[in-house]
């Protein structure tokens, strides 16, 4: 009865009647009919919503832990713990673990970027670039060249007093600075080797005859390239005339006479300084050579007619027929090629390799139309209308286009018949003697007139036969000029009677060998300064290991080129010049030099933004959340008892 009446005083404590939840008695009809009247019993826990409580012993706490009235005494029951705390605790820990793995995955992520990242990325789009000798390059811009001359002087017996003879052997060094407005200083060193003749060159230079003797003097032995040798013949001597005081031969070597003076040594010194240095070096042969490298106010345009140093030259005769109806023009091209211009080309293989081809080209015109005049009754080309002259033809020459290496064009023209003869006249309006004119650095032309007599009594076409030895005079004439031979500049009485039959004398290679040489390496040094630069401005050049072993190479050979002239060794300083342009122009024109460059840092902006920034974002607001944090711990102030 116990146990029932406590299940009851239960009920009767949650029966709910219409007007509101009131604590009633145990009838048991009333609480039976209004269990299914509980608006409030969705505030209630879950617990407490049974309408039937089954309790394992008498004066048990009700689920919701209430205390229950109706006259029952006892000590009140323990109200159990609530599972709402222990759910929270739970729930915080979870919370917790989740922002330490968030901030983990978030280290974890900002570490990969920045350790395997970043380097991957920067390693993979970094602009190669070999390391390249900058110091040894602009130490360039510095370089002073020293020219040495091997000058070996050799007096003859009476050539001097008997005093000054017993001096001999000695050396004297003679040097000089070339004035030129360039970086590069120059200076000539002539190396005066005094000694006595020997037999046979006694016996030579006692001949009567200059060309013999030159003869007997050339065969024992052979000089090296660039070195000259004097010989100084008595006062009285009848080797030269007696108006004479010096001689220049086509090989290496020189006449001089001698002077029975107290300052013997002294005049005969500066006598040999002036023909070694028509022979060798002057300042006109080198600022010809450096003419691309000095200002255009400084020289006059002769001076830039020479063509630039190559390994190797294309040369191309043509013939222009433009009335084929009326002439029937014959060269023989081939045969004078190998009469005349193959000796010469033969003597300048040391400076280069050359090829020889020939056309005839049919109705080509010139681009001027020739004037009338009526007092010869002829037609002449003005000086001022002759470029005009050359663009017309060139388009139907077309031996340029496909060609490595420089190329020389001569043309023979010979005049339409109604335009014929044909003159050209020069700036003062005189008629040209050669009846020609050459353009620097491209060629020459020359005008060939038929001969009027030819159309006596003849139909047309006109046979016409080519006179090869007077035009291969005047193209080897505009040939000698393109490669910059010009005439010497000779020294007052001094006997000269030009080249032989190859063209060209031996010391005027030479002359164009030591000019190469400079011109090669002021080239080098240029083109290494300007790739040196080009780095410097622009970051996105790259330079492969192949193209910074050229500039190795280079370098190195511009210093050896200077090196060998400073000795006097021109055959190997002319090839380490060659060597030393060659070099630096393959790394300044390499193609991978440009496989970066029209990729501009705007433009990688573009592409890396899209792709980087949206994983970047979340990264660095998490680290930055995190240093907050970090922050704030570390100035909470601990508490104190």
């Amino acid at each position: 009865m116990a146990t029932h009446s406590s299940i009851l005083a239960w009920r009767s404590l949650w029966t709910e009647k219409p007007g509101g939840l009131q604590s009633m008695g145990s009838q048991e009809s009333d609480t039976t009919e209004s269990h299914h009247h509980l608006p409030l019993a969705g505030f209630l826990p879950p617990e407490c919503r049974y309408r039937l409580v089954v309790t394992a012993a008498v004066g048990a706490p009700p689920p919701c832990g209430f205390p229950i009235g109706g006259g029952l005494r006892g000590p009140a029951p323990r109200r159990q713990e609530r599972p709402d705390a222990s759910m929270a605790a739970t729930g915080a820990a979870a919370t917790d673990l989740e922002v330490v793995r968030g901030k983990r995955a978030a280290l974890f992520f900002a570490t990969v970027v920045i350790v395997l990242g970043l380097p991957l990325w920067w390693k993979t789009t970094e602009t190669y670039r070999a390391p390249l000798p900058y110091s040894q390059i602009s130490g360039l811009n510095s370089l002073k060249l020293r020219l040495m001359v091997p000058v070996t002087v050799v007096f003859t017996q009476e050539s001097v007093p008997l005093d000054d003879q017993e001096k001999l052997p000695f050396t004297v060094v003679h040097e000089r600075e070339i004035p030129l407005k360039y970086k590069l200083k120059i200076k000539c060193r002539f190396q005066k080797a005094y000694r006595r003749a020997l037999d046979h060159e006694e016996a030579a230079l006692s001949l009567g005859n200059i060309q013999e003797a030159e003869a007997m003097l050339a065969e024992p032995s052979e000089q090296a390239e660039g070195s000259l040798t004097v010989y100084v013949i008595s006062e009285r001597c009848s080797l030269l005339p007696q108006d004479m005081m010096s001689y220049i031969g086509p090989k290496r070597m020189a006449v001089v006479r001698g002077i029975t003076h107290r300052e013997a040594f002294n005049i005969i010194g500066r006598r040999i300084i002036q023909v070694v240095q028509a022979m060798s070096l002057t300042e006109d042969v080198l600022a010809a050579a450096l003419a691309d490298h000095l200002p255009e106010d400084k020289w006059s345009s002769d001076k830039r007619r020479p063509l630039k140093s190559s390994l190797g030259y294309e040369i191309t005769f043509s013939l222009l027929n433009p009335d084929p109806k009326s002439h029937d023009v014959h060269w023989d091209i081939e045969g004078a090629v190998q009469r005349y211009v193959q000796p010469f080309l033969s003597a300048l293989s040391a400076a280069g390799n050359f090829s020889v081809d020939s056309q005839i080209l049919y109705y080509a015109v010139l681009g001027v139309n020739p004037r009338f005049d009526s007092a010869s009754s002829s037609y002449y080309l003005a000086a001022h209308s002759l470029p005009h002259v050359i663009n017309p033809v060139e388009s139907r020459l077309g031996s340029s286009a496909a060609s490595l290496y420089p190329v020389l064009n001569f043309l023979l023209y010979v005049p339409e018949l109604a335009h014929s003869p044909l003159y050209i006249q020069d700036k003062d309006g005189a008629p040209v003697a050669t009846n020609a004119f050459h353009s620097p650095r491209w060629g020459g032309i020359m005008v060939y007139n038929v001969d009027p007599k030819a159309y006596n009594g003849s139909q047309l076409p006109v046979r016409v036969e080519v006179d090869m030895m007077r035009v291969m005079e005047v193209f080897l004439a505009q040939l000698r000029l393109l490669f910059g031979i010009a005439q010497p500049q000779l020294p007052p009485k001094c006997l000269f009677f030009g080249p032989k039959s190859e063209g060209i004398m031996t010391w005027e290679l030479d002359r164009l060998l030591w000019a190469r040489s400079v011109e090669n390496l002021a080239t080098a040094t240029t083109t290494l300064t300007s790739l040196a630069q080009l780095l410097g401005k622009i970051s996105n050049i790259v330079i492969k290991d192949d193209v910074a072993s050229e500039v190795y190479r280079a370098v190195a050979a511009v210093q050896k080129a200077a090196e060998e002239l400073s000795s006097g060794h021109l055959a190997s300083a002319f090839a380490a010049s060659q060597e030393a342009v060659t070099s630096s122009e393959r790394a300044f024109f390499d193609p991978s030099l440009l496989h970066l460059l029209y990729f501009p840092d705007d433009q990688k902006f573009a592409i890396y933004i899209p792709l980087f920034l949206p994983m970047a974002v979340p990264i660095l607001l998490s680290l930055f959340k995190i240093f907050l944090e970090t922050r704030k711990s570390w100035k909470k102030p601990e508490k104190t008892d």
